[in-house]
């Protein structure tokens, strides 16, 4: 039988807290949270916390204005240093990517989180709240970090113990007076280095409208010439655009507006979620395509075949647990440990052109790059080729032992 949302209001009992410590962005869910707080959960004191992770001055405003109407005071918290140098750096090393996903939105919810906890804890509060729904992913990251910085406090998450859909959050938005400015269902998650776009609010045919893009220009409306940038790398990070040394978040921004511009940067994709169910998500990442890219291409040239070989699965490995709400856990720690010891030598610089969505690059330098033309060019004399034949008859015996073993089975097989 399903409920209306007043039956899903009046039957369900949630857990009760005095003050409660928020996590607000000023999205529908954040905003809602507030009045649901209030009425249902015995509030008395509602601190709402807003953690900047760099989704832009313009949307920290617009929830500070929300706030103000909703008649709450956010403590501001600025973590984009701390998202920068201290999650992407890592990111990046280890080729951060889920099934194809710049690993972003993963990373921003568990510093939120932790800097949400914290806080809670240094406020006195015996409860701390988000919005996540009990479809998506983020409550089991929201959860695990909560758990890890303050796990006696009563965790509240007014959207999924009251089992309520998109539309019912609005129906309950419009009744209690929270303004929405969702533009497209799902919202929209932004950081520098990726931009989720309606996160489970799209279906298998869904189209979305021209000016939801913030960077990305659609490779037939890029322009028809193409630009030409070079980028250097040091310890596996990028230091320098065209010459000039720049923070990384510098760096970045400049190539999400340059890759945009150029037709890079959109993923439509199938995603295996926390519950083990596909959704189709859209994502906005021009400069984690562009640096993602070359940093893997300049690991291969530097990196020995063990190291690159070995990598993959500890890239794979991290990507997984920090997708799945596992940053500050051991094994995350070690992971880091073994990827920071490998990118001592993963330095270079590129020369790239970028046009109509695809990426060339047109020339790589590298003082620590293991391919040597000298010694592996079949034009080159560099060593004797007729060494290498007692090495493949070496190479070679185990399969003639399995040839050997084949032959006297069916040899067998026939007496």
């Amino acid at each position: 039988m399903t409920l209306t949302v007043e039956e899903k209001l009046r039957n369900t009992v949630p857990p009760q807290a005095r003050k409660v410590a928020l996590a607000y962005s000023g999205g529908l869910d954040s905003a809602l949270c507030v009045v649901l707080l209030r009425e249902k959960y015995g509030a008395e004191e509602i601190i709402p916390i807003t953690v900047d992770v760099g989704q832009g001055e313009d949307e920290v405003s617009e929830s500070f204005r929300k706030a103000e109407l909703l008649g709450i005071e956010p403590i501001l918290i600025d973590a984009r240093d701390e998202f920068t140098d201290e999650w992407l750096t890592k990111a990046i090393r280890a080729n951060s990517s889920y099934n194809g996903y710049p690993v972003s939105t993963s990373m921003t919810r568990q510093l939120i989180a932790q800097r949400v906890a914290r806080e809670a804890l240094a406020l006195g509060c015996d409860g701390i709240a988000e919005g996540s729904s009990g479809k998506g992913n983020d409550q089991y990251r929201m959860h695990k970090v909560f758990k890890r910085f303050a796990p006696e406090l009563e965790i509240l998450v007014p959207v999924r113990d009251f089992d309520l859909t998109r539309t019912e959050e609005i129906e309950l938005c419009e009744r209690y007076g929270v303004p929405v400015t969702e533009i497209i269902s799902g919202g929209d998650d932004k950081t520098m280095w990726c931009r989720s776009i309606a996160s489970g609010g799209i279906g298998l045919d869904t189209a979305l409208p021209d000016d939801v893009w913030l960077w990305y220009t659609p490779p037939l409306k890029a322009p028809d010439e193409p630009a030409v940038f070079t980028l250097a790398f040091e310890n596996g990070l990028p230091v320098a655009l065209d010459g000039a040394r720049l923070p990384l978040g510098e760096i970045i921004q400049a190539l999400n507006v340059l890759g945009g511009r150029h037709g890079l940067g959109k993923i439509d994709m199938f995603e295996d979620g926390i519950m083990d169910m596909k959704s189709r998500e859209i994502y906005e990442a021009p400069g984690a395509d562009i640096i993602l890219r070359l940093h893997q291409d300049l690991e291969q040239w530097t990196l020995t075949k063990d190291e690159v070989l070995f990598k993959k699965l500890v890239d794979s490995q991290w990507a997984y647990k920090v997708y799945h709400g596992e940053w500050f856990t051991p094994f995350k720690d070690d992971l880091d440990a073994f990827v920071a010891q490998s990118q001592g030598v993963v330095a270079g610089e590129y020369r790239v052109q970028l046009y109509k969505g695809g990426l060339d690059i047109l020339e790589r330098r590298s003082d620590t790059g293991l391919f040597f033309p000298d010694v592996r060019s079949i034009s080159s004399a560099s060593f004797n080729q007729q060494l290498c034949g007692p090495t493949a008859q070496i190479w070679g015996l185990p399969f003639e032992l399995l040839a050997r073993r084949e032959r006297e089975t069916e040899q067998a097989e026939a007496r």
